[in-house]
């Protein structure tokens, strides 16, 4: 009678874990999340790249939009976006955050100011969600040079103490990106998005936030 009841226990363990949803992921960002410019984007982008290396656990989705700011006074805001919509919808258990590149154009940072709100505002957005999603914000990766107004003056001035004071207030996990890339320009082609090999070290570093000890 032990044996049989030891045997009913692990054949319910089996089949609840063969049936159990998986973790899902949302990366939500702009043109480095989507993967512009890298080579066999749909298979190189850092959100795919991301799921293999979670593994069959995980769902990964990748709402990137190109252009997109945090900011919504930004000159292409990603509230305004149909991924934002998609990722809400998708009532995710993990939420990525990368927006900041694009906020530092000229035109969209005039409206700085409102930055640390609307970041603030977005988190709110995703934890109030019913899977009550853990949300990790990322410090974008490094400029090399100024290209279509994008400045590292700003990300690295701006925009990095702003994500880091909204991890203080808001208790949300950083991952930094921008550390990585320290020596190694030669992985971000048009100075602004990494390639595939930048973004296999995005992925991988994502990755070791979420299954950290």
């Amino acid at each position: 009678m032990k044996y049989i009841k030891l045997y009913f226990l692990l054949f319910l363990s089996l089949n609840f874990n063969s049936f159990s949803e998986p973790i899902r992921v949302a990366c939500v960002g702009d043109s480095i999340t989507y993967g512009a410019g890298i080579k066999d984007r749909k298979n190189m982008n850092y959100p795919n790249q991301l799921g293999k290396l979670l593994g069959n656990k995980y769902e990964v989705k990748n709402f990137g939009n190109s252009g997109s700011t945090m900011l919504k006074k930004g000159d292409k805001p990603y509230w305004s976006q149909k991924e934002f919509k998609a990722a809400l919808q998708y009532n995710p258990n993990i939420v990525i955050i990368k927006l900041g590149t694009n906020d530092t154009k000229p035109q969209n940072w005039k409206h700085g100011i409102y930055y640390s709100e609307d970041y603030k505002s977005m988190i709110s957005s995703f934890t109030k969600l019913s899977s009550k999603p853990k949300v990790y914000i990322c410090l974008p990766v490094p400029v090399i040079k100024t290209r279509w107004g994008i400045t590292n003056e700003i990300v690295i001035k701006e925009i990095i103490p702003a994500i880091r004071k909204i991890s203080a207030q808001t208790r949300c996990e950083i991952i930094d990106l921008n550390t990585p890339f320290h020596g190694k320009s030669k992985l971000i082609p048009d100075y602004v998005h990494p390639n595939s090999a930048g973004a296999t070290i995005i992925a991988n570093t994502v990755r070791n936030s979420i299954k950290k000890p």
